[in-house]
């Protein structure tokens, strides 16, 4: 088992403190601006799928690393507000497919810009924490 240095503890201890301050500022901004900080990242998780991904709630659970249930409720409240919006797919008409509303997409726009600034103002400490953890990652065997 390999050891774990002082070091080691410090860079992982740093990378976690700075991931929570950026964490900390975006629950802040999202609650500011008047959505739950969970809300915010399913719609930034809608918007934001990768290429080919179709927006059901089950992409959503995976995205947002929680059970169908919990999207689901999460889509309840967003729709309540006005945010997001459920449509069956034409394919196969027991799935349920979810696009964001112009009032999401305008929310959406402006927090994501405030977390674009954060991250020009943070992202340094961030890279910086990351390098010291990967440059203290032994070696890996390189194949042929």
């Amino acid at each position: 088992m390999p050891t774990v240095s002082l070091a080691d503890y410090q860079a992982l201890a740093q990378f976690r403190y700075e991931i929570r301050k950026f964490l900390a500022f975006s629950e802040e901004a999202a609650r500011a601006a008047g959505i739950e900080p969970q809300q915010h990242q399913a719609l930034l998780a809608v918007k934001g799928l990768p290429e080919g991904s179709e927006p059901t709630i089950g992409a959503l659970a995976e995205r947002l690393c929680v059970q169908h249930h919990t999207a689901v409720a999460v889509v309840d409240q967003l729709e309540r507000h006005g945010w997001i919006q459920r449509q069956r797919g034409t394919r196969d008409r027991r799935q349920v497919l979810l696009s964001i509303t112009s009032e999401g997409s305008a929310l959406l726009a402006e927090l994501s810009e405030m977390h674009r600034k954060q991250l020009g103002t943070v992202a340094s400490g961030m890279i910086l924490a990351l390098d010291a953890i990967v440059k203290a990652l032994p070696e890996k065997p390189r194949g042929p």
